[in-house]
C-alpha cells in the first residue's frame, strides 16, 4: 500500500503533466470483472501519460431501496481490490461510511474517499485522515466550493497533507443536479489541493419514484471537457463493459468501449490548456 505522500507523488506522475483519473465499477460485482476493467483502463492511460487510479466501492451504504445491491461482502470485495492493485501495479481507492471502517479499508487500499453525503462527518473525515492513506472528499451536494476548506482542514489538522476535493454537482429541485465549474478554480485556491471533478455522478438524475438513481450519460464528454478547461487536477469516471446491466448506478455510467476516445480527447485539451 502507498502512504499519503507516496500517493500525492503519483498523482502528480504523469511525464506530459496530464491529469489523473479514478475510474473503475461503482461497486465490486466480481474478480474477473474488476481485473478486466483496471486492465482495460491501464492499457488506455499508459500511452496518454494519465495516472491511473482503479475505482470500487466495496459496499453501497447509500442506496434509497432496501432491495437495492449492496456488495458481495466486505472483505471478498476488498481483497479483490488488494489483488487489482498488486497485478496492475496501481492505487486504488474506494468507499468508507463509518469510522470504524477506515482502518479496515486502510488495509487493502491507497486512498479513502468519502462521500458527498458524509463529507462534514468530523470524525470520519480525522478517521481516515489517521490511516496515513491518502483522502478524497466528495463534496456535498449542499455545500458551497468555498466552505469545502473546512472539510479540508479537518484531514491536515490529523496530520496529513494527502487530500483532494471533487465536485460532483449541486442539488437543483428534487430530482436533478447541475455543474457550477467556477468552483473548480475556488476551491483550488481556498482548499490548496488538487481538485477532482466527478464527471459520471453529476449526471444523476436522483430521488426518482422507483427507487432508482437516473442519468443522462451522454454528457458525460460534455462534463469531462469542462473540468478540464476549467483546471481539474483530476477526472472521475465510473464505467462498467455493459452499464445496462450493472448493479449500481449503471444509469450514469460510461460504457467502457467509449473510453479511449474520451481521454484521448480531454489530453489534448489539458495539452492546450498547460499552454495557456
Amino acid at each position: 500500500m502507498m502512504t499519503s505522500k507516496e500517493t500525492a507523488k503519483y498523482l502528480k506522475s504523469s511525464p506530459n503533466g496530464n491529469f489523473f483519473l479514478l475510474a473503475g465499477p461503482c461497486v465490486i460485482e466480481g474478480e474477473q470483472m474488476a481485473m478486466d476493467i483496471a486492465g482495460r483502463v491501464k492499457e488506455i492511460c499508459d500511452p496518454l501519460g494519465i495516472p491511473y487510479v482503479f475505482k470500487g466501492s466495496y459496499r453501497k451504504a447509500n442506496r434509497s431501496r432496501i432491495d437495492s445491491f449492496t456488495g458481495i461482502g466486505d472483505e471478498k470485495a476488498l481483497e479483490i481490490l488488494r489483488k487489482v492493485g498488486e497485478r496492475y501495479g496501481i492505487p486504488t481507492v474506494t468507499d468508507i461510511h463509518e469510522t470504524q471502517e477506515a482502518a479496515i479499508a486502510a488495509r487493502y487500499v491507497d486512498m479513502l474517499q468519502i462521500p458527498a453525503f458524509l463529507c462534514r462527518q468530523t470524525e470520519l473525515l480525522l478517521a481516515a485522515a489517521r490511516t496515513d492513506r491518502f483522502v478524497n472528499v466528495k463534496k456535498g451536494q449542499f455545500l458551497s466550493p468555498e466552505a469545502m476548506k473546512f472539510v479540508t482542514d479537518k484531514v491536515r489538522a490529523a496530520g496529513n497533507e494527502g487530500v483532494a476535493v471533487t465536485e460532483r454537482g449541486t442539488t437543483f429541485g428534487y430530482q436533478d443536479l447541475l455543474v457550477d465549474f467556477r468552483g473548480i478554480p475556488v476551491m483550488k485556491e481556498a482548499c490548496g489541493c488538487d481538485v477532482i471533478m466527478d464527471v459520471t455522478h453529476s449526471l444523476q438524475q436522483p430521488n426518482q419514484s422507483k427507487g432508482v438513481t437516473g442519468g443522462l450519460p451522454n454528457l458525460i464528454g460534455t462534463i469531462a471537457r469542462c473540468a478540464i478547461g476549467a483546471g481539474a487536477d483530476g477526472i472521475f469516471i465510473e464505467t462498467h463493459q455493459n452499464p445496462a446491466v450493472a448493479k449500481s448506478d449503471g444509469a450514469n455510467m460510461l460504457q467502457l468501449d467509449l473510453l479511449p476516445r474520451l481521454l484521448e480527447q480531454l489530453t489534448l485539451l489539458r495539452e492546450t490548456v498547460n499552454k495557456l
